[in-house]
């Protein structure tokens, strides 16, 4: 079975047919505009809050990350 079939099998055909008008609307949209809503941004805290950090070490970054972020960013070694 194909993914394609999987998605017709389990969506409802007038959900299908709303993605499609709204895929096709998007394709007629100029590159530029397309590129600049094909990306979220999304805030992500400590990481956001500081132009830039550097570490000497592979580990010191990794210990920084387990100190200071937040589990959900997935920053962390396991």
């Amino acid at each position: 079975m194909t993914f394609a079939s999987i998605i017709t099998y389990m969506v409802e055909p007038r959900v299908l047919r709303q993605w499609q008008e709204e895929f096709e609307a998007a394709a007629k949209r100029p590159l530029e505009q397309r590129m600049r809503y094909a990306f979220i941004r999304t805030y992500k805290p400590v990481l956001d809050d500081a132009p830039f950090r550097a570490f000497d070490t592979m580990e010191e970054y990794r210990q920084w990350c387990e100190k200071n972020l937040p589990d959900w960013l997935r920053y962390g070694r396991n």
